[in-house]
């Protein structure tokens, strides 16, 4: 069992918020019209102020819109790289609000992703260069660069010049072992992710395999254990009741491997996708999490508070039910689900 069940100050967050898949709903609570008659996300840097982030038109013509989603950090990254100067105002402050939010909630890494602003691999590396740039003038919390591209590693990597607070890259993994050379060239850390050269794992065993092959060459390479963090990847639980437990026997066997020094992690909220309840399942599962050895969590500490984790009621029938089901004693999410139209779920 993790020290840090004990000890929930312990736990490191890789705030993941910044990141262009993000949405915000067309007619959900942070949207508004703005005072120029036009369709935008608010936000509120200062105290009683409300300010906008204009959705383009452009966006409207695509087919996350269409179906009544905002991507709303995609927006602000965009506007951010326009080369007009209100939008880029307009795209950094809203950038700097959300940057500011999860230093307040307890971040300890502001992970930065823009894979998905465009499928062109210069306006990719072209963002996150600017990201980075803007990013790290905001803050003084370490940067997580992070994207599934090398190159976009390499570009972010590049434009990190606060030398004295190490980046972290997110990720190394099988497929691409070369990005081991940017950390090394970089003196950055890295997340080594459990992904294998041809796809994801398919069970706790495949983690754990792929994971040491990628230490086995982090390690003859002489990079330190506590400079690591190993994501076993979540999986939504909806979609197959072992996911769960696959990751949490992965998470004891790599700790048990790497013993106390490295860092184990996951992105822990994609457990909970497609259900209802999710900070509920969230709480939860990262309560399980500590309790097999994780001390680092990949999540949004403003929507799951590590505080909430803490407070949970572990005797409850409700804690039950989602424990059951991260557990894979509840095929389908059934009973959970059941429980849930019943309103049983909710905290007493």
């Amino acid at each position: 069992m993790s020290k840090l069940v004990q000890d929930p100050g312990g736990l490191i967050i890789i705030g993941e918020n910044i990141h262009t898949t993000r949405i915000v709903l067309r007619n959900g609570k942070r949207t508004a019209t703005a005072p120029d008659g036009s369709e935008a996300v608010f936000f509120d840097p200062s105290a009683g102020e409300r300010r906008y982030l204009r959705v383009p038109e452009s966006y409207k013509k695509t087919q996350p819109y269409e179906q009544g989603q905002i991507k709303h950090f995609m927006i602000a990254v965009r506007k951010g790289i326009s080369g007009d100067p209100m939008e880029e105002a307009e795209g950094t402050a809203y950038i700097e609000f959300e940057v500011r939010r999860q230093e307040a909630a307890g971040a300890h890494f502001l992970d930065l992703n823009v894979d998905e602003i465009s499928y062109d691999i210069k306006i990719q590396k072209r963002a996150m260069g600017w990201l980075v740039e803007r990013v790290q003038e905001m803050t003084v919390l370490p940067l997580s660069i992070d994207s599934s591209n090398a190159e976009i590693i390499a570009a972010g990597l590049g434009a990190h010049t606060r030398r004295s607070n190490r980046p972290l890259v997110n990720s190394v993994a099988l497929e691409r072992l070369e990005t081991l050379d940017l950390v090394q060239e970089n003196d950055a850390r890295m997340i080594v992710t459990a992904a294998g050269k041809e796809g994801m794992p398919e069970s706790s065993d495949d983690r754990v395999s792929n994971v040491e092959q990628v230490m086995e060459a982090a390690l003859r390479r002489g990079f330190p254990l506590d400079d690591v963090y190993i994501d076993c990847l979540v999986f939504p639980i909806s979609v197959s009741p072992e996911f769960g437990r696959h990751f949490l026997d992965a998470v004891e066997e790599v700790r048990r491997i790497f013993g106390n020094d490295v860092h184990v992690t996951g992105g822990l909220s994609n457990v909970s996708f497609g259900l209802p309840n999710r900070k509920l399942i969230n709480a939860t599962f990262i309560h399980l999490s500590l309790e097999s050895g994780i001390d680092a969590a990949i999540m949004d500490p403003v929507q799951n508070r590590v505080q909430d984790v803490f407070a949970l009621d572990l005797d409850s029938k409700r804690v039950g039910l989602a424990r059951d089901m991260l557990l894979g004693r509840d095929d389908f999410c059934m009973n959970y689900i059941q429980a849930w139209r019943e309103g049983r779920l909710t905290a007493a």
